[in-house]
């Protein structure tokens, strides 16, 4: 059950108040449920496949270690690069938007702040306060320990949940079967006046598509991969969870099914109490409630939106954390990086050196216009975990496994396919941004980390518990 709390935690956030509304509007109308839906299959599909792996191999790291013991040390520097990507990009993006909404709420209640703290809190650039407090505070409550977060987040999950149950009990009162069948049509093609960078991967192929039609609703369940992000972070507690092989794969699809379930009904409360062509973007379920005559719905809003993020934030930071100590472990990073505090039971270091440079992106970089590169990030390894389902049945079939993928090969294939697909449906600027990104990871795993590995040779004693895996693999 902890573990479909994490799942759930990290998962369910402000994306759930906002992203149907947005997508609806701009891309998909009506058809961004069918959109969840697509998104929803594509992670469960995944989720199979990370479920067979994390029984075969309960340790720290997740889909990193999945592909060092399957694909070696190259192939897993990549993975855990594009991981460091995702999830720091997204915990960093994630706490200014918990700032936005931490300051609405405020707003809403009639708090303000005196004028020196308002021009500093509730800001999507620049320095901001909010953004600050909640990074050093979920930092500072990893770092003293898994059992304090684990118990925050129980407390936070169930009041989150309460609230988005009020908002689909409420919104489907005010429901309307017609706005549901106002199904918007594609416009034309778009000239040669459309910026070809921020144009979709896919037009290079078959032209500029436009929005809406199932053109759109494919652009749309590619963002909307977005809000299913974070299933996979239950795999790198897999060396703090009890009867591991079983338990962790039992948390991941649970909490997806659990998650998907919640995004359809919210997107279908959505979408039939409002006509798409008069949501506003900006705000779109708080909007659609008051004109519906809810307002005190707004505030619930808000503040589901707060709890929510701040659980995103909380497992979003323990994932990476997780990550970076496996890499640490294994010469990657410093090895000093993977020592753990015998006070608090946690890798310190690691923790503290995350939050810092969480912090500084989130201040310094204008994260909340850089989400595609975590959507991308996140299904370059979910490829990566599927194709190791191929590989591992072949290369090791006798190995204990708690959870086997259903119709293998089917499931890790259409896994693969699904992910591809999304992948061409994103902007070609966020391919050549993650390209870089990759290419930086190269140059530092050629300076670095290739000469610092345990695989190296160098200082073999400090060789991690999980090493032991990848040994019996070699002989």
């Amino acid at each position: 059950m902890d573990l479909v709390v994490m799942g759930v935690g990290v998962m369910i956030g402000a994306g759930i108040f906002s992203l149907a509304g947005r997508q609806a509007a701009t891309m998909a109308g009506p058809g961004v449920v069918l959109s969840f839906m697509i998104a929803g299959i594509t992670s469960l599909l995944v989720a199979f496949c990370f479920a067979e792996l994390s029984s075969a191999l309960p340790t720290s790291g997740s889909a990193y270690t999945f592909t060092y013991v399957i694909f070696g040390e190259v192939w897993a520097w990549a993975v855990g690069w594009a991981l460091v990507l995702e999830l720091l990009l997204a915990s960093a993006g994630v706490s200014r938007v918990w700032s936005l909404y931490a300051s609405q709420l405020l707003t809403d209640l009639g708090i303000r702040f005196p004028e020196p703290l308002a021009s500093i809190t509730g800001r999507s650039e620049g320095f901001d306060l909010f953004t600050l407090f909640i990074l050093v505070l979920l930092t500072a409550v990893i770092t003293l320990g898994a059992r304090i977060g684990l118990r925050a987040l129980r407390i936070i999950v169930a009041a989150k949940l309460l609230a988005i149950g009020a908002v689909i009990v409420v919104g489907v009162t005010h429901f309307d079967q017609r706005n549901l069948s106002a199904i918007p049509v594609p416009p034309a093609p778009a000239g040669a006046s459309v910026d070809a960078l921020h144009s979709p991967l896919l037009g290079l192929l078959f032209g500029q598509p436009g929005a809406f039609g199932w053109f759109g609703i494919f652009a749309a369940s590619a963002v909307i991969t977005f809000a299913y992000i974070g299933f996979d972070v239950v795999a790198t507690a897999a060396e703090e969870a009890e009867d591991a092989p079983l338990s962790v794969p039992k948390g991941i699809i649970r909490s997806l099914i659990v998650t998907t379930v919640v995004y359809i009904a919210v997107a279908l409360v959505m979408v039939g109490m409002i006509s798409y062509d008069r949501i506003d973007v900006e705000a779109p379920l708080a909007n659609a409630f008051r004109a519906a005559g809810e307002g005190f719905m707004v505030h619930v809003i808000n503040l589901g939106a707060v709890l929510g993020l701040t659980t995103v934030v909380l497992v979003l930071l323990v994932g990476l954390t997780r990550v970076m100590f496996s890499m640490a472990r294994d010469g990657l990073f410093p090895r000093s990086l993977a020592r753990v505090n015998r006070r608090y039971h946690s890798p310190t270091r690691v923790t503290l050196l995350i939050g810092g440079v969480a912090i500084l992106l989130a201040e310094f970089v204008p994260v909340l216009t850089l989400e595609p590169l975590v959507v991308i990030g996140t299904l370059f390894v979910f490829v990566a975990v599927a194709a190791g389902v191929l590989r591992m049945r072949r290369t090791m079939p006798d190995l204990p496994r708690g959870f086997r993928v259903p119709f293998s090969p089917f499931v890790p294939v259409a896994s693969i396919a699904a992910c591809l697909w999304l992948l061409v449906n994103l902007q070609i600027v966020t391919w050549l941004y993650f390209a870089a990104w990759m290419a930086v990871g190269l140059l530092v795993y050629l300076l670095y980390g290739r000469h610092n590995s345990v695989l190296s040779g160098n200082d073999r004693a400090t060789a991690p518990v999980g090493s032991g895996l990848r040994g019996r693999h070699r002989r």
